[in-house]
């Protein structure tokens, strides 16, 4: 193994593939690992069976069982896990196979690993990476289709992330995973066979937030597999007239202000569509800040498409609780049509 503090810089040309989301969070996990050594891929079928949506297929074999492992199905002894291995120099990308599964762990993951760099007054980093398949789409039981960012984005100590197609999937995870800091990144399940251009050799545009679709008369402001739903929304609406902006948050902490207020100031109204419930969501606090910084330029409340405040239900009620294309342009059309007075 090579000096634990020593990385080769990367050397990879501009070069685009079509891969799925699956595939590029598969290259940026090989890429990271045959990178740095420090890189260490734990947790419940990682390893033998490459992850049960197929992440990690080839990695064990390709890198050694000391490298890609499997764990006990117990998510606290894997975050713990990450946290020793953290301390001793490591790398941790632990994975918890499903977004409720990460509950177990919320203790070693709100206690001690958002912590340990603000307790040791930043002797001690948590350069964790915590990849959990998030959100429903896919017909899952309980417990296998949660919308867990605003835990996440309420901690301080944790950066969020949450990518909406391969392109991104593979630069924010390989950028996660080189943050000193710990970060929870949200897979988008029903994302993972979504194909799309990859260029593998790009050296930036891995922060913040971005402009995925330009538009002038309102913005939706959105984050993973919802800015699918959001753009096919914005398509929709062009044949009205209407042309939407679609922003793709990216990271749910830190959240880009500038990129937001930058769309929101320049088309005056604005709709934040997410998953989770809506009480005391992401989405709240996108609305809050819009309206901090940009309540001169508003022709319209900020409006908010979300989940209900309601537990996730099963698979087969996820139609009704996932927002919806019309669902979205009703909250479209009720900012465009806002009167005061």
């Amino acid at each position: 193994m090579t000096d634990l503090h020593t990385r080769e810089p990367d050397t990879a040309s501009s070069v685009v593939e079509s891969l799925s989301v699956q595939q590029a969070l598969n290259s940026a996990l090989a890429d990271e690992l045959a990178a740095d050594d420090r890189v260490l891929v734990l947790g419940e079928d990682v390893g033998v069976l490459g992850g049960v949506f197929r992440v990690t297929e080839g990695l064990q074999k390709r890198f050694g069982a000391a490298r890609v492992f499997d764990t006990p199905l117990a998510e606290s002894a894997i975050l713990g896990t990450s946290v020793g291995l953290a301390m001793a120099g490591f790398k941790p990308v632990p994975e918890v196979q499903f977004d409720g599964f990460s509950y177990p762990a919320f203790d070693q993951i709100v206690s001690q690993v958002a912590r340990y760099r603000n307790r040791s007054r930043g002797r001690i980093s948590m350069p964790i990476t915590l990849r959990v398949p998030s959100y429903g789409g896919i017909k899952a039981p309980e417990l296998h289709g949660e919308s867990t960012e605003t835990f996440w984005s309420h901690v301080a100590g944790l950066k969020v992330v949450s990518p909406s197609n391969a392109h991104d999937a593979y630069h924010l995870l390989r950028a996660a995973i080189q943050d000193p800091d710990p970060v929870i990144f949200m897979e988008p399940k029903s994302r993972y066979w979504q194909t799309s251009a990859v260029d593998v050799g790009a050296t930036a545009g891995a922060t913040g937030a971005r402009v995925v679709r330009p538009g002038k008369h309102v913005t939706i402001l959105s984050w993973g597999a919802m800015v699918g739903r959001s753009l096919q929304a914005a398509h929709a609406a062009e044949e009205d007239g209407v042309q939407i902006e679609v922003v793709d948050l990216r990271w749910l902490s830190p959240i880009d202000t500038a990129t937001i207020v930058e769309s929101v100031a320049r088309t005056r109204r604005a709709v934040v569509v997410h998953e989770a419930p809506r009480s005391v969501g992401v989405g709240a606090e996108v609305a809050a800040r819009i309206n901090e910084r940009c309540f001169d330029a508003l022709k319209a409340p900020v409006a908010r498409v979300t989940g209900y405040d309601v537990p996730t239900p099963a698979g087969r009620l996820e139609d009704e609780y996932i927002p919806s294309v019309d669902r979205i342009l009703l909250g479209v059309q009720s900012v465009l049509e806002y009167r005061r007075g």
